[in-house]
């Protein structure tokens, strides 16, 4: 079989990526603060509530058949003494910090792809180390913090498969990729592995007659691309193998948050609350980044399937950054809500969209019409306030100034959280940070 880089210059793809995945991150990372926990079954779950489910579950738990995604009921079916612990997303966002420092210590982090996943470009001098360089970096990690928080690493020519190299001996793992090893060291795995194969595009592939790793790195980089329906799949052919893809960088287009609703919490009235507690955080963080938006959304879900309750709601107006402007609309969808939903809601979303910035608008439409029947002094009364507010916040903590009355959720915390490709700030999160050592237990 030919090899792509045969055809178009004669040279295999050298090895010059590096990929860092922590195992099991914010379950690794609760063990690494409590001595106490290591080596026992452990998850972490995002509210304090006997209904909820784990995001993350330790290695311990893992082994005797607990996932990631498991109700408490469930984990405690299949192990009666797993340990629960709330989710801090601020204690982890300072680890990652620190963890930074020390894998650059050791080799320039390029990049950063999520809370527990870093990307290094690597020297022709760097790459012909091999498992010796990730040791170093594994050596490093070990040394400054403890023999709980550990990282399996991928080496490739690039990203894409330095990331499936990652993956494949976790945890604590390693693995080393080269171009002459392809497809070989990959036909074991099934589709899904690939990052990038999710469930649609594994559909498109069988539909195409493609159901495995050979059948795809057989396809021409143009089927890939007919079959993704966009330039991605020819990006995802061409990191497949071995060569380079480039892309645009993103541009920011919502800010939002959403919860998962306790049993305890689903009142109309706990509803609300909860509803202006996660707009109030998302427009801050829109004003730091200093955007506009132009649409709020609201949104309900009784389940998480396709098929469960939900109901949805869009208002829209002129480009605005004030917390009154963003209150008001709010209002009217949960006024609406009031009146047309009819289930208790398991879930909950708002979302600040159209985002655009203040050189995008015109001077003629700068001017009195931002928001609804208000003139140039009111908007920007309201957006200094705004402001102020902000800034109190920021100095004497979340809870010193708010727009109306501050409630306490049901479940507690309601503050930032860590996203796949997003890792808030510090000024994102609104609750009290929690020291490293304060292990915050599940109360039921």
């Amino acid at each position: 079989m030919s090899k792509p880089w045969e055809i178009e210059n004669g040279e295999e793809p050298k090895v010059e990526r590096l990929y860092l995945d922590f195992d099991s991150f914010f379950a690794s990372a609760e063990q690494h603060f409590n001595a106490d926990l290591r080596g026992r079954p452990l998850g972490v779950v995002p509210l304090d509530s006997p209904h909820t489910s784990c995001i993350a579950v330790s290695r311990e738990a893992k082994v005797r058949g607990v996932k990631s995604g498991f109700s408490i009921r469930n984990a405690r079916a299949v192990i009666p003494d797993m340990i629960f612990v709330i989710a801090r997303h601020d204690a982890y966002v300072r680890l990652h910090k620190r963890i930074l420092d020390v894998i650059g210590s050791v080799l320039p982090v390029a990049a950063v792809r999520s809370i527990d996943e870093v990307v290094c470009h690597l020297s022709p001098s760097e790459a012909a180390q091999g498992r010796v360089l990730a040791d170093r970096i594994k050596t490093a990690l070990a040394e400054t913090f403890s023999p709980a928080l550990t990282c399996s690493i991928g080496m490739a020519p690039t990203e894409l498969l330095a990331k499936v190299g990652a993956e494949m001996n976790k945890p604590d793992g390693f693995a080393l990729i080269e171009a002459q090893a392809l497809p070989g060291c990959l036909v074991h795995l099934p589709l899904s592995d690939l990052p990038g194969i999710s469930k649609g595009i594994g559909a498109r592939l069988a539909a195409a007659g493609v159901r495995d790793i050979d059948g795809l790195w057989r396809l021409a980089a143009k089927q890939a691309r007919k079959i993704w329906g966009n330039v991605e799949g020819e990006r995802f052919w061409n990191e497949l193998h071995g060569l380079h893809a480039e892309r645009p960088e993103t541009r920011k287009s919502m800010y939002g948050h959403g919860r998962v609703l306790p049993r305890d919490g689903r009142s109309p009235d706990q509803v609300e609350a909860c509803a202006r507690q996660l707009l109030l955080s998302a427009a801050r963080r829109l004003r730091r980044d200093g955007l506009r938006v132009t649409e709020l959304t609201l949104s309900f879900r009784m389940g998480r399937g396709a098929e469960d309750a939900q109901w949805y709601w869009r208002d829209t107006f002129p480009a605005a950054r004030d917390d009154r402007t963003f209150t008001r609309a709010l209002s009217k969808g949960l006024a609406e809500a009031r009146r047309h939903v009819r289930f208790s809601p398991r879930m909950i979303s708002v979302t600040l969209q159209g985002v655009v910035s203040d050189a995008e608008i015109t001077g003629d439409l700068f001017g009195g019409v931002l928001n609804e029947g208000a003139d140039d002094a009111s908007r920007l009364k309201w957006e200094k306030v705004s402001d102020l507010m902000d800034n109190l916040r920021q100095s004497h903590g979340a809870k010193a100034l708010s727009l109306g009355v501050h409630d306490e959720i049901a479940g507690g915390y309601v503050g930032a959280k860590i996203a796949f490709g997003r890792i808030p700030d510090g000024a994102d999160f609104s609750e009290v940070p929690t020291a490293d050592e304060e292990t915050q237990f599940l109360s039921f």
